[in-house]
């Protein structure tokens, strides 16, 4: 499964983003799907999961009620849709895909991997 993220870029604090994440794969609704990110000097941590079905989402306290998880499974692709952003939301956002149906916040569960899109967020 090859993952290949996108959406990235400078938005100033409080304005919107919506990363999106395509996948190649014929499998794609047997994958839950994650949004992990890593600030500079700071280690990589869970931001929002999405399950197979698209019908649970899960977040990181720090994003709940901001950001949003979605997919599209005909479309192989999978969103975050990110509102009010802060400048502590600044980093490089990855993707990841992997068949779990618990601990989604947890980066060892995923198999697979996107290259990261980066987000900067001005004050």
């Amino acid at each position: 499964v090859q993952l290949q993220a996108s959406g990235g870029g400078l938005v100033q604090a409080g304005g919107s983003l919506r990363l999106s994440c395509a996948a190649s794969t014929r499998t794609f609704n047997g994958y839950a799907m994650a949004w992990f990110r890593q600030a500079p000097g700071k280690e990589r941590e869970f931001v929002a999961a999405i399950s197979w079905s698209g019908a649970t989402a899960y977040y990181a306290d720090s994003v709940k009620g901001r950001f949003t998880a979605s997919r599209d499974n005909p479309k192989n692709t999978v969103y975050l849709e990110m509102n009010s952003l802060k400048p502590e939301d600044t980093a490089v956002y990855y993707c990841a895909a992997g068949i779990l149906y618990r601990d989604y916040d947890q980066s060892s569960r995923y198999d697979y991997w996107g290259q990261g899109t980066l987000v900067t967020v001005s004050s």
